[in-house]
């Protein structure tokens, strides 16, 4: 495919009309109906964090600021975002 033929598909979907909204109201439905699609459903979904990963976040957490400077300074993005969370926390003096 040639740039050429990319340029005049584009152009033939931008000279594409678009139809404007209609601005009739809906009609109203019954009571019953709007109540019974309201209701939530109930969620099934479960999630399970496998041992490695539990291991992992406990080890972040038990990091000392002194580390996490430490892997800042070496380039570890999320300790990064930790120092600077943590500067942006503290009053300007």
């Amino acid at each position: 495919m040639s740039i050429s033929s990319v340029t005049n598909a584009t152009a033939a979907v931008a000279a594409t009309p678009v139809p404007k909204p209609s601005t009739a109201s809906a009609p109203v439905a019954d009571k019953k109906s709007t109540d019974a699609a309201a209701t939530p459903k109930a969620s099934t979904d479960t999630v399970s964090i496998s041992s490695a990963a539990r291991a992992a976040a406990a080890k972040e957490a038990a990091e000392t600021p002194a580390q996490t400077a430490a892997e800042a300074h070496n380039g570890d993005r999320q300790a990064q975002r930790l120092e600077a969370k943590i500067a942006a926390s503290k009053p300007a003096t």
